[in-house]
């Protein structure tokens, strides 16, 4: 049996552009896909934090070391310049493989550069 896992995910990039007449897809700057082991055309699930809209999509290759989230076509219509995305990739994962697997996060800062690298997140509880 496999599993769906988290892959790789950019958390928190803002989006820098946004094109409903492009033919469809997510621009994203070439580094932040190097950095997120992400290759053109993958799949992504969108979560927009600002807002609360999630959709699918893929990844396309833009320019290096600019920052870039453009998202294009009819799913520029739920996000504005300015929204903070979730972007998620996901891989089957045999169960032999899950109790060494571990996603790539890739954590953006306030300039959508990359502030961290991880292997791991917490939990997202505030205890006490």
């Amino acid at each position: 049996m496999t599993r769906q896992m988290l892959r790789a995910k950019i958390h928190r990039i803002a989006v820098t552009e946004r094109n409903v007449e492009y033919e469809g897809s997510l621009t994203l700057d070439a580094g932040l896909m190097r950095a997120a082991d992400l290759r053109p055309f993958e799949k992504l699930e969108v979560y927009d934090v600002t807002n609360g809209s999630r959709f699918a999509t893929y990844v396309i290759e833009g320019p290096e070391d600019n920052g870039a989230c453009c998202v294009n076509g009819a799913a520029a219509r739920l996000v504005e310049t300015g929204d903070k995305l979730i972007l998620a990739a996901y891989a089957g994962v045999d169960e032999a493989e899950l109790r060494d697997w571990r996603p790539k996060v890739v954590v953006m800062d306030e300039d959508n550069r990359i502030r961290e690298i991880k292997a791991d997140e917490g939990a997202g509880i505030k205890v006490g």
